[in-house]
């Protein structure tokens, strides 16, 4: 399990992990709801790591449900509601909902004793500082990419200020090849967040100019067709370090991209966030804030380095020693990064940051932020 106290979060601690849907349903719907709920649920029995889950009306509004389901650790929930499957699986729920709003929890404490095989508890509670991470990676068709950057760059910054508890603080978009990575910061609602941001002309418009660029295909004037591609494009962050302290002059952010082998992404980004952890428990390490975003066989690391990370490119990279690197060797999908050889000392190490490190389209942080 995570002991770190460097950790503010984490999907790889062993921990039991409960998921609550809100949903608000269209009038009517209620019947359609709870077919497509029974469908759903029968499907979902069957994810491995997936406990039990509860189904319950409101007792003020009757078109309000709770739906929560407890799992044994995070990492199968998370390989489930990023699949295909998922998406087949809960499209019967789009036409009878209004607004759904899931959230997810690490189990701290409970009541009624041990549940021995099933997961543990959190080990403790984590200290945040009140920043959501996520991030969105799509793909644009080769030779599109320096108009692609061109308008990514170029758009107006949106308002930052969603409401009187929640701010966008931070947005940074990296290019890797013809990938698109978007991280975004948030302080307090994220879902609030990105739907305030989707909401701004200037976004609005910039998605659309995007639109001919895409390899997959969309329609935003199409609610089913845009969900669909952001459902597929959310990156959720799986690991987080900090430091603490001040942020250093000669901070610099860069973003790794780190294809896995088919059916290695949860694996990959277990030992990127347990190097980083390490990272942030040694004084020499530049790196002074980390997140691993991992989707499938994606996986990316942003990180907030002192200096430049090319003259430590070992300790930059999170893999020391040849242990360890020929366990990312194993993970890795050199050839989609141009990589044949395991890297094993600096030489090699420099040569994967080169094709692993993402060009930086913007940057853009909210006033005081």
């Amino acid at each position: 399990m995570t002991t770190s106290p460097y950790t503010s979060q984490s999907a790889f601690d062993g921990s039991r992990m409960r998921v609550t849907l809100l949903v608000d349903l269209h009038e009517g719907a209620q019947q359609e709801f709870l077919d497509a709920y029974e469908q759903m649920r029968d499907r979902v029995a069957s994810v491995p790591g997936h406990l039990g889950d509860q189904l319950c009306q409101s007792l003020e509004n009757p078109s309000q449900w709770l739906i929560t389901s407890e799992w044994a650790t995070a990492p199968p929930y998370l390989a489930w509601v990023n699949s295909e499957e998922h998406l087949k699986t809960v499209e019967p729920l789009q036409n009878c909902v209004r607004e759904l709003r899931s959230m997810r929890y690490g189990i701290v404490r409970e009541t009624g004793g041990a549940r021995p095989g099933i997961g543990g508890l959190q080990s403790a509670p984590r200290l945040g500082d009140g920043v959501a991470r996520h991030a969105l990676t799509f793909t644009v068709k080769p030779g599109s990419e320096s108009k692609v950057a061109e308008i990514l760059a170029g758009y107006a910054p949106p308002e930052s200020r969603v409401d009187d508890s929640t701010r966008l603080r931070r947005t940074t978009l990296f290019l890797h090849g013809n990938r698109v990575v978007r991280t975004v910061e948030v302080e307090g609602d994220l879902t609030a967040a990105l739907r305030h941001v989707s909401r701004q002309p200037q976004v609005r418009a910039v998605e659309e100019a995007l639109n001919p660029h895409l390899e997959q295909q969309r329609d935003l004037a199409d609610p089913e067709s845009a969900r669909a591609f952001f459902v597929r494009a959310a990156m959720p962050a799986v690991h987080h370090v900090a430091r603490g302290g001040p942020e250093p002059d000669d901070i610099t952010r860069h973003a790794l991209y780190y294809p896995a082998r088919a059916g290695c992404g949860m694996a990959l980004a277990r030992l990127l966030s347990r190097q980083d952890e390490a990272a942030a428990a040694d004084p020499a390490s530049p790196v002074h804030r980390s997140t691993v975003f991992q989707r499938e066989d994606i996986v990316v690391r942003l990180i907030d380095v002192r200096g430049d990370p090319e003259t430590d490119p070992v300790r930059a990279l999170g893999v020391q020693g040849p242990r360890k690197a020929a366990v990312l060797a194993r993970l890795l999908d050199g050839a989609a990064l141009g990589v044949t050889e395991a890297p094993t000392g600096e030489r090699e190490a420099t040569r994967l940051l080169t094709h692993a490190d993402m060009k930086l389209i913007t940057d853009r942080r909210a006033a005081q932020s």
